[in-house]
């Protein structure tokens, strides 16, 4: 009992290591951030911010508050600032970006027709963010950039270039689907692993794939019609929940051949423990240290986040390496059942021979053992006399 208790204390350091490391003390580090304009007064403020900053930000000047726009919502940035009686460049329309779909919150500080008081320049100071990307990013772009407007003596103005669906306010409803889908893949790896051991691995790869259909569909249901974290581009999205998920049960599926009972410790690390914190769900690996930022790059539950983002909020851009991500986690997981059946064919093998080995030393122990029986004297014609004799005599 006491070395099945291991488990579940691993199981607790591991996320306490792991959640904690990576969401305890949430700070910028090296974010990108612009400013908006290209007079002299611009490049001081964003030089000044840059030197006060000490390496938490990245501030770059941008001539056009359209190229802003682009920047954000290419995810290059995550925040503009336009400060007041700066251009805004290209546009009259202050309080939106060109299609619609700004939100604005804040002192619109714009005339009576929704054009910025005195056409080319901003009336207020104004901050282009990007919820859709990430809302704690949002914040704390807006934390650094409200003092600025004080100084300006104007209250400032939020502009929300790419805001998320009105049931998902916080943007975060994608890390929880995210979740879900995890919980019910892995958890799954236990099941087909440990009831389905004596399957052959043919068998547990297939059930694993269909297992990854259903919880895909799952996940599709929940962020659609059940909770409407998306409004569309659902197929897309079943279809990242697909890759996600069915790279989780292939490499689950796969490793329990050399893990055995220390499966579920392996899963959880590999799929929640260095996987959702480092899936930019809650923070952006901006916010994050090296560790968790380096793992962004590259691990499968930041592809299907910033997958599902980049097809839901951002036009797709993006999309195919968020895609290539989660693919190569895929063929990991095809490969690795390709090891563990290699594995199980070589183990086998080897348990036929130590068989055979065994019946053939069991043999030869007996034959050692076991005298033969004597054989039997030759019997000759004087023999044969007596016998008859003798059986004359008793009568027989």
């Amino acid at each position: 009992m006491l070395t099945h208790l291991v488990t579940p204390l691993l199981m607790c350091i591991g996320m306490g290591l792991a959640y904690l490391g990576a969401f305890a003390h949430p700070a910028p580090h090296h974010m990108p951030v612009a400013v908006v304009g290209s007079s002299r007064s611009a490049q001081l403020l964003a030089q000044s911010i840059n030197d006060k900053a000490g390496g938490d930000l990245e501030v770059r000047t941008v001539a056009h508050r359209s190229t802003a726009v682009d920047q954000l919502k290419h995810q290059d940035i995550f925040g503009a600032y336009v400060p007041k009686g700066d251009g805004s460049g290209k546009g009259r329309g202050g309080a939106g970006d060109g299609n619609g779909q700004a939100r604005v919150s804040g002192n619109a500080g714009a005339t009576g027709d929704g054009r910025s008081a005195g056409d080319g320049t901003a009336a207020t100071p104004e901050l282009l963010v990007a919820t859709a990307a990430s809302d704690t990013s949002a914040s704390v772009v807006q934390k650094i950039f409200t003092p600025l407007a004080a100084q300006q003596g104007a209250p400032l103005k939020v502009t929300d270039v790419a805001p998320t669906v009105a049931d998902d306010p916080t943007g975060q409803g994608i890390f929880f689907l995210l979740v879900a889908i995890s919980i019910g893949s892995y958890a799954s790896v236990a099941v087909i692993g440990g009831a389905g051991a004596v399957l052959p691995i043919r068998l547990r790869a297939a059930l694993a794939v269909g297992t990854s259909f259903v919880v895909s569909l799952i996940g599709t249901a929940f962020a659609g019609p059940v909770f409407h974290l998306v409004d569309h581009g659902l197929w897309g999205l079943w279809g990242m929940a697909w890759l996600y998920s069915a790279g989780i049960l292939l490499i689950g599926t796969g490793l329990h051949t050399f893990l055995k009972r220390w499966t579920t410790l392996g899963v959880m690390a590999l799929f929640v423990m260095l996987n959702f914190t480092s899936s930019g769900g809650i923070f952006r690996p901006e916010m994050q240290n090296g560790f968790f930022a380096a793992l962004h790059s590259f691990w499968n539950g930041a592809g299907f986040v910033e997958g599902v983002r980049s097809h839901v909020y951002f036009d797709g851009y993006g999309l195919s390496g968020h895609l290539w991500t989660l693919a190569l986690w895929l063929v990991v997981g095809v490969l690795m059942v390709g090891v563990a059946a290699l594995a199980e064919r070589r183990r086998r093998s080897a348990e036929a021979e130590a068989a055979a080995n065994a019946a053939a030393v069991a043999a030869a122990a007996v034959a050692a053992t076991v005298p033969e029986p004597a054989p039997k004297p030759v019997r000759g014609p004087v023999d044969d006399g007596v016998e008859e004799e003798l059986g004359e005599a008793v009568g027989v």
